[in-house]
């Protein structure tokens, strides 16, 4: 099967180079790419604050029980490890605030330390990854309210800003100890059920929060900020306080990187079509990968004409260095290891499409007014064997390939996930 997969590529090889493109080159430039991938689909975004815990509230679901949801931060290791081995390239692992080794003691969410992520900078440092961080601030009673950050209770709202401000200092740590960037991302569920007239008081409340929050200045070679909008959420149907406008707004004012979650937009609304109109003005985007269905339901990314569109307008405007990559689902009525694996890698094949595309040859169709011949010319780019350069790039990484890697999954399943 080697063998195959190498004469295919050689094959694609020189049907790219027609066109100008190295795909040696391009594999060399994918591998180096780094995607943070997402703690949380490993357990159902539980956390390990307390035995057997699970998602309660704050405007996000997971459903589902299928065997083999990770009861432990060992067994979470174990199974982020298997999937970490079937996705080629660099990663990340990104946690949320919740998954602190608190050795049994219940520790609230103003009170966490770096202390508490010893454990997985030391895993991480093995790993040799690096990690990204979350602020938690839902599954708590201090969020049954709707409101955390842009509470107009002081009590709530300042438990709320310690929460972050601990949680800031723990992302300065991280990124000090293993010497990479570790990006602090802020989301928070405050919004309304049903029609709301403090819009704006919410609003004022929460600039004031963040403003306390990132009083303390970090390095940035340690941790950068990112603010996280969202369109609508379970409980936040008519307001949400921290909108796409709200946080796109004091990003471009404050230097902080904005967070595009591709399930928090509305269904007619393109994230693609955002990120050129924000590159010129922002410090950074931060993207989520998510697919949303019908609402932001966090299913497993699949390899649709928007993932690709997202890769291609990063690529086109050459703005890789502006653009950190990340996913964001969770589903638990499927085997988690292997909705892990297809979104990660739907994630890596569409960057390999936009990396593999001759933008060159596109631009002069474009800039010479021959509209057909660019759009005939990229309708013909999708026939392409991305397919043989996706696997050969695999078998380089001493990773399997799609036709192995779903036997792995499931003896897996068999040999360890069946038996919790």
């Amino acid at each position: 099967m080697n063998d195959n997969i190498k004469k295919a590529y050689e094959l694609a090889k020189k049907s790219y180079k027609e066109f100008g493109i190295n795909t040696d080159t391009v594999l060399d430039k994918l591998k180096d790419i780094p995607i943070s991938v997402h703690c949380w689909q490993g357990d159902d975004c539980g956390g390990f604050e307390k035995p057997d815990a699970v998602l309660s509230g704050g405007g996000i679901l997971s459903t589902g029980n299928k065997t083999g949801k990770a009861r432990n931060i060992a067994e979470l290791k174990k199974d982020i490890e298997k999937a970490f081995s079937l996705i080629p390239g660099k990663k990340k692992l990104n946690i949320h605030a919740m998954y602190g080794d608190f050795k049994g003691r219940l520790i609230d969410r103003n009170k966490i330390l770096p202390e508490h992520f010893k454990g997985w900078v030391k895993w991480a440092k093995i790993m040799n990854i690096g990690l990204d961080f979350n602020p938690t601030l839902f599954s708590h009673p201090l969020a049954e309210s709707g409101y955390t950050l842009a509470s107009k209770n002081k009590k709530i709202r300042n438990f709320w800003i310690e929460h972050v401000k601990k949680c800031r200092e723990i992302s300065n740590y991280i990124g000090k100890e293993l010497k990479k960037i570790c990006i602090n991302n802020i989301w928070i569920p405050d919004g309304s059920k049903d029609l709301t007239v403090s819009r704006l008081a919410h609003r004022d409340i929460l600039k004031n929060s963040l403003d306390e929050v990132f009083s303390v200045p970090y390095p940035e070679e340690n941790t950068i900020d990112a603010l996280e909008s969202k369109l609508f959420g379970i409980g936040s149907e008519s307001y949400v306080v921290g909108s796409h406008e709200f946080y796109l707004s004091y990003a471009i004012k404050y230097n902080k990187l904005i967070t595009f979650d591709t399930g928090h937009y509305h269904q007619l609304e393109l994230v693609s079509d955002k990120i050129s109109a924000v590159i010129p003005f922002v410090r950074g985007i931060l993207l989520h990968l998510s697919r949303g269905v019908r609402w932001d339901s966090d299913h497993v990314p699949i390899l649709s004409n928007e993932v690709a569109a997202i890769m291609q307008e990063i690529i086109r405007a050459d703005a890789l260095d502006k653009v950190y990559f990340a996913s964001d689902f969770f589903d638990g009525s499927i085997n988690r290891i292997g909705a892990w694996v297809i979104g990660e890698r739907t994630i890596l094949k569409a960057l390999l499409f936009a990396l593999l595309e001759p933008i060159n040859i596109i631009k002069t169709y474009e800039e010479n007014g021959d509209l057909f011949a660019r759009l005939g010319f990229m309708e013909n780019l999708k026939l392409m064997p991305v397919g043989a350069v996706w696997d050969y790039y695999c078998l380089s990484m001493g990773v399997l390939t799609d036709k192995e890697w779903i036997k792995e999954v499931l003896k897996y399943e068999k040999e360890v996930l069946s038996k919790r």
